[in-house]
């Protein structure tokens, strides 16, 4: 199955993952204007409108503006509904700090459901994990329990290490680590975790000034 990437209608950043040919690429609402910048045309486009207005053309699936779901919690949604099982999204972050909680939340959800989700903001890739996870930071990278205590948690390859150890989430003892020039994997046996980790890689700064 191929990759899915969603643009939502938060902060533009730069990509660090680019869509490919086969990948299947979704607008939620105000996302269409991220795309129309960079020059990519969605497959699919969903949304209540209530931050744009509603295409004459394309795929569409149109939400009622009164709704249990964000635009991009039906996305998805669909996403996991068709198979997806590598979900990023871009234009989650930024603006309102509750929709920027919502969809780190959302990140948990993709998890639960046997999926992978990324998100970008301007500076760091976060992700949620429930077995192991290996990554490579180009500079701090931060863990934190989205679980109550989080057990048997193991960080090799970075300048702070632990072995099966614990995090709690009302304490957050896995901030700002950094990375030591090699690979960083994170483990957990018992638990969630939010990962997330400063990348300014090879594809980091394409489109990255509009």
């Amino acid at each position: 199955m191929s990759r899915v990437f969603i643009f939502g209608a938060g902060e533009t950043v730069p990509l660090r993952a680019v869509p490919e040919e086969g990948d299947f690429v979704i607008a939620a609402d105000g996302g269409m204007k991220f795309l129309e910048v960079i020059g990519i045309k969605p497959n699919l486009i969903i949304g209540d409108f209530d931050s744009s207005s509603e295409p004459d053309s394309g795929e569409i699936i149109k939400l009622p503006v009164e709704k249990d779901d964000t635009d991009s919690v039906f996305a998805v949604r669909y996403c996991l509904e068709h198979g997806f099982k590598e979900i990023h999204i871009y234009g989650g972050t930024g603006g309102r700090i509750d929709h920027t909680i919502a969809n780190i939340q959302i990140l948990s959800y993709i998890s639960e459901h046997g999926a992978r989700g990324y998100l970008y903001s301007q500076e760091m890739v976060m992700t949620v994990i429930r077995d192991n996870l290996t990554i490579e930071p180009t500079g701090i990278f931060s863990v934190f329990s989205l679980s109550g205590i989080s057990h048997g948690v193991s960080i090799e390859g970075g300048f702070y290490e632990m072995q099966n150890g614990e995090i709690s989430s009302s304490f957050p003892i896995g901030v700002s680590n950094h990375s030591v020039g090699k690979p960083v994997t994170v483990t957990a046996h018992d638990g969630t975790l939010l990962v997330m980790w400063a990348d300014h890689g090879k594809d980091s700064e394409k489109f990255s000034e509009y």
